[in-house]
């Protein structure tokens, strides 16, 4: 199972151990949540550790998520699940529509994808970023587009392999999208799905009740976390036995 993780900036993050700081965005700070992924579907999880920015901007990311996906392909790996979260989702997504337009990147492989509040669209043109603004405590409007400015370093922010939102969805593998209510990407998810349903892809999307974003770091602690959490798992359990019989 691939877990592109959340790239959200290239420093330390805040709750590390001082003797061992942990970056944001890198797989280490995503071992727990691919952990808990990987054991509600009973599969094993590989976290790609991919070129982060402002270093590395668009679209280095995308090609180290791609590379990572083939390169299993290439290892023996005949059954994979794309999952991400936040911006991770945004790669999660992207690869997906890259599979789906391109069958000689191992596409055959691909079983479904998970995508947890994911950034689809880095235009920030949802309205959930006003209309969620107060509920939401993780992101101001302004603060993203300094984000998307310096992850795309003037590259369009509506390229459809950037912002999936804009892009051709047809013939997506099947996918499952879990947002909180109150989060300013609501929309992001929404729009996605409601695109993805309309070009005939199996997409469902759970929006969780006064959830704000990453409320699947509440496992253990949050109903709704566990159960998203759950849903996840029978998703992921459902699409590896259903690619096993049908090869």
């Amino acid at each position: 199972m691939v877990v592109p993780t959340c790239n959200r900036a290239n420093r330390p993050s805040r709750h590390a151990h001082p003797r061992r700081m942990v970056q944001l965005g890198s797989a280490q700070a995503y071992r727990h949540l691919a952990g808990h992924l990987a054991a509600s579907a009973g599969v094993a999880a590989f976290v790609p550790d991919y070129r982060l920015a402002p270093k590395h901007p668009f679209p280095a990311a995308v090609e180290d998520v791609q590379a990572c996906y083939v390169g299993l392909t290439k290892r023996g790996f005949s059954k994979i699940a794309i999952t991400g979260d936040s911006a991770g989702g945004n790669l999660a997504i992207g690869l997906l529509v890259r599979l789906a337009t391109n069958s000689a990147a191992g596409s055959e492989a691909l079983v479904g994808g998970v995508a947890l509040s994911p950034v689809t669209d880095l235009a920030l043109s949802g309205e959930s970023w006003s209309t969620r603004a107060v509920a939401d405590p993780y992101f101001t409007q302004p603060q993203a587009a300094e984000l998307v400015r310096s992850y795309f370093a003037g590259h369009d922010p509506e390229d459809p392999f950037a912002s999936p939102v804009h892009a051709d969805l047809k013939g997506l593998a099947p996918i499952r999208v879990h947002v909180g209510d109150d989060e300013v990407l609501l929309d992001d998810s929404v729009r996605l799905v409601e695109r993805a349903v309309a070009a005939g892809v199996d997409a469902r999307l759970d929006i969780w009740q006064g959830m704000v974003h990453g409320h699947l770091g509440g496992i253990g602690r949050l109903a709704a976390s566990t159960e998203t959490l759950q849903l996840i798992g029978e998703f992921l359990i459902n699409r590896f036995a259903t690619a096993a019989n049908e090869r």
